[in-house]
């Protein structure tokens, strides 16, 4: 296996934390050898509130991810998101190098002028990346990728993404506490939209919509480019702490009875029936229909949605999508949540699978649920963000037969093991140098 193909997302999510290693195949699609999952309840809204615990949570998906593929983790594309996360617009122009085509170079200097141009950054904050909008190479405008063209001058905006410089430190604390390494950190709107959207849907004009436990994140495309995003602190675990309220059960039963008799439209419900759940710690056991826990989801989910339709009218891009909205994330599984996102927002909507699969465990990797990590492998995948520092892990050796009685020295084979042969204590050799690394070094 080409272990320098090997990349490695990590998504640490209000309510779980999920690792993905993937590789790249012939055809440059993204092949699963691993993942892991974990619950967590260190974190509220994306934010750490507790440090042991989010490492432990780390720490039990990479050991899954780990004993699935035989890939020793080390480095991570990890998610970034949350309320202090947000994005500026900044314009840059440069003169393009003497030779008068555009190559790589030039495009870091135009992004690095792009970072010196913002104007309201405050210490507490600090940048996480820079994602290029278009670019106008002399009177040649709309382009999104300018490597190779001829021209002069170099001019277009960038989208940079910045948050709490404190914030970010505890999730990058949590990371290193857990034996990991950042190789690179993502916003995760743009994961999300990576892994769910096609590209005729991008340049078409398309709103992606991660609900997830703790947030929901907003992300509008035009034009092939990312152009507005947002994060709602409204999510999936409201609609939870809504049902425990309403039934008044504990939180652990009303996510199961969300997820098992859960809709998020009552105008899509089929049919009622009666629901039973055990009383909390010997209460009686106590019943209530399903149109009843209908009424309590939909009135969060269609908030989640208003919530969504005004930053849609807020950004200005409502006319341009064309293709209307993707919802993804573990809040989109409700049976009626397209259908009433479609009736609040007044788009075409679908539900958001991952895209750009081949083989490996891909079925059990195809959920919204997973659309933020398979995202930042795709990320990393499009940024040459190969895992650093990884090995394979050895397998365990076979159970031993009981040792033979050793023949006469005449007839003794000679000996073997791996005092004979010292290349079979290595695991396998490191990963070449990590390739250089584009946009997203900058």
């Amino acid at each position: 296996m080409p272990k320098s193909n090997i990349v490695i997302g990590l998504d640490i999510g209000t309510t779980k934390v999920c690792v993905v290693v993937a590789e790249k195949d012939d055809l440059g699609k993204l092949n699963v050898l691993g993942k892991g999952r974990a619950n967590s309840d260190g974190l509220q809204r994306a934010t750490v509130v507790n440090i042991n615990k989010t490492v432990d949570a780390i720490s039990k998906a990479v050991a899954d991810a780990e004993r699935e593929s035989s890939i020793k983790i080390k480095g991570v594309n990890v998610g970034i998101s949350g309320a202090h996360v947000h994005c500026i617009y900044s314009n840059s122009e440069i003169s393009v190098n003497q030779s008068g085509i555009v190559n790589e170079s030039d495009v870091r200097r135009f992004l690095e002028k792009a970072k010196t141009n913002i104007r309201y950054l405050d210490i507490d904050h600090e940048i996480i990346h820079v994602i290029p909008q278009e670019f106008i190479v002399d009177d040649q405008d709309g382009v999104l990728d300018p490597i190779g063209m001829a021209g002069t001058i170099m001019r277009g905006s960038a989208y940079i993404v910045v948050g709490l410089r404190t914030k970010i430190r505890n999730i990058k604390q949590c990371i290193e506490k857990a034996g990991l390494e950042v190789s690179a950190m993502t916003f995760e709107p743009v994961a999300s939209g990576l892994a769910v959207m096609k590209e005729s849907e991008k340049k078409s004009g398309v709103v992606v919509i991660d609900i997830g436990g703790g947030t929901t994140e907003v992300a509008i495309y035009i034009d092939g480019a990312i152009r507005y995003s947002e994060v709602i602190k409204v999510a999936a675990n409201d609609v939870t702490h809504d049902v425990a309220y309403g039934i008044k059960a504990l939180n652990d039963v009303a996510e199961e009875i969300k997820i098992r008799y859960g809709c998020a439209w009552s105008k899509v419900l089929d049919s009622d029936e009666e629901i039973l759940i055990e009383g909390i710690e010997g209460r009686p056991r106590k019943s209530f229909q399903k149109s009843s826990l209908t009424v309590i989801v939909e009135a969060r989910m269609m908030e989640i949605f208003e919530l969504v339709r005004d930053i849609i009218k807020r950004s200005g891009y409502y006319e341009y999508l064309n293709a209307g909205v993707i919802i993804t994330g573990g809040g989109a599984l409700l049976p009626g949540t397209s259908e009433l996102a479609g009736d609040i927002l007044g788009l075409d909507v679908r539900t958001g699978y991952p895209e750009g699969i081949s083989g490996g465990i891909k079925e059990a990797i195809n959920n919204p649920m997973y659309a933020t990590v398979m995202g930042l492998v795709a990320h990393s995948l499009q940024n040459n963000l190969y895992q650093d520092y990884g090995e394979v892990i050895p397998a365990k050796p076979a159970p031993q037969a009981p040792e033979p009685i050793t023949p006469p020295p005449s007839e003794a084979a000679p000996a073997q093991g791996n005092d004979q042969n010292p290349d079979a204590q290595q695991s396998g050799k490191k990963f070449v140098d990590r390739l250089k690394k584009f946009w997203d070094q900058l």
